[in-house]
């Protein structure tokens, strides 16, 4: 698979912000929210050591925001009908561990994040596949094929949730694919309840253990992968289909973790310290790619693995959306400090979409477009360039005295250009 044409056009890397409430486990400690909302899209972290720090992003969810609200507004609805259109869309959700990473994408694993009152809501990924199938039904004229498959990376080896029984799948790179999973098992869904069935499948697979600071706390990144393979007419030629490869990536990760905050111990330890250290990476690639001094050098992505896999959605021809997750408690003021200057360097990435189509018809359409030039530049010359009697006449004008053995090489190449330019406004459809 190659990309195909571009909408010619950069995109910066869409981030929101989502705020928890305080659980029930601060709220018991009487902790102190250290979190202000001074406008529309600006979050101000108050410590009362300084003038309270303020950040700008595109949305940002106060705690009373409900699931149904954050799917509304964050962006996922847009990136789910590039995806449609043949672009590759990631969503990724990321924050400090217990900040709601999880429950935002796939809901309440436990009661603990909700408020009182309110019943558990499903999250933007349940509602993401409703959205899909919808739009999907919609576009009457258009084929579909949708396939799932589902990954975790756990201590920087990548498992198939949907294939438990497999060893770790290596990761490959391809001029046509970038950086893959190998073998990864594939699921062809035909409405949003067979997706429900791979991510239900995949949640039970997952690697989860409890901690001091999040009882259900995920001890690795997944990755959700839906593949949407579409057959669309060319709107050149009729009779050819154009057949395109749009992605979406569904992306949980791992919590960052301050191990003395969550005593963590042995191989929670363990798990921690991988989890960091490909943060860490992940932190490194967006410093270099929001800085353009820094993005045309080197991108550290082959440090780790979970960036080699996010590589073209961060800094090549994809769309992304960023959910920061963060906590309102002053008590951990630091990681949510981290976890928005993060995200306000993520805002700054461009990418630049493009169409991802089979490299052969890539091919074919462009040599199609080639020959459609061509014909149209013989056409025009044919028509200006007429010979009468050893005179040169024009169509409009009628006989102008030039030597009949005039070429387009006596021709000025700006004169040329002007009346291949002319002709193709006159014939343009």
């Amino acid at each position: 698979m190659s990309l195909g044409s571009d909408d010619g056009n950069f995109d910066n890397i869409n981030v929101v912000v989502r705020v928890r409430p305080l659980t029930q486990q601060e709220e018991g400690r009487k902790d102190i929210q250290a979190v202000q909302f001074p406008a529309d899209g600006q979050i101000a972290l108050d410590d009362h050591s300084a003038a309270p720090r303020v950040f700008t992003f595109h949305v940002v969810f106060e705690p009373e925001a409900t699931q149904e609200e954050v799917f509304d507004h964050c962006g996922i609805k847009r990136l789910i009908d590039m995806a449609l259109d043949g672009f590759a869309c990631t969503v990724l959700a990321y924050g400090q561990t217990g900040a709601g990473k999880t429950y935002t994408l796939t809901g309440p694993q436990s009661d603990d994040l909700l408020r009182p009152g309110h019943r558990p809501s499903p999250g933007i990924v349940h509602m993401a596949f409703a959205y899909l199938f919808n739009q999907i039904k919609q576009r009457k004229d258009i084929e579909y094929v949708v396939q799932a498959s589902y990954m975790e990376i756990y201590k920087e080896q990548v498992l198939d949730l949907l294939n438990p029984s497999t060893k770790p799948l290596p990761v490959r790179w391809s001029k046509e694919k970038g950086f893959y999973a190998e073998n990864l098992f594939v699921v062809e869904c035909e409405d949003a309840g067979d997706l429900e069935g791979v991510l239900d499948e995949g949640r039970k697979n997952r690697q989860v253990r409890a901690h001091n600071m999040n009882e259900h706390s995920s001890r690795s990144h997944t990755m959700l992968i839906l593949t949407l393979t579409s057959e669309v007419r060319d709107s050149e030629d009729p009779t050819h289909y154009i057949r395109r490869y749009g992605k979406l990536f569904l992306v949980d990760l791992a919590g960052s973790e301050k191990t003395k905050k969550t005593n963590s111990r042995g191989e929670t330890l363990k798990e921690a310290n991988n989890i960091n250290k490909s943060l860490l990476v992940l932190g490194n690639c967006i410093s270099a790619l929001a800085d353009p001094r820094k993005r045309s050098g080197h991108i550290p992505y082959r440090d780790s693995t979970l960036t080699k896999l996010l590589a073209d959605s961060l800094g090549g021809s994809g769309l992304a959306l960023m959910v920061a997750c963060v906590s309102p408690s002053r008590a951990n003021l630091a990681e949510t400090l981290n976890t928005l200057r993060y995200a306000s360097r993520a805002k700054r990435i461009k990418t630049k979409p493009m169409v991802r189509m089979d490299p052969r018809e890539q091919l074919i359409i462009s040599l199609k477009r080639e020959v459609r030039v061509l014909r149209m530049e013989n056409s025009f010359l044919r028509q200006q360039l007429h010979l009468d009697n050893g005179l040169l006449t024009n169509n409009n004008k009628g006989a102008v005295p030039i030597r009949a053995n005039i070429t387009m090489d006596d021709m000025k190449p700006d004169e040329v250009k002007a009346m291949l330019q002319q002709y193709m406004n006159d014939n343009e459809s």
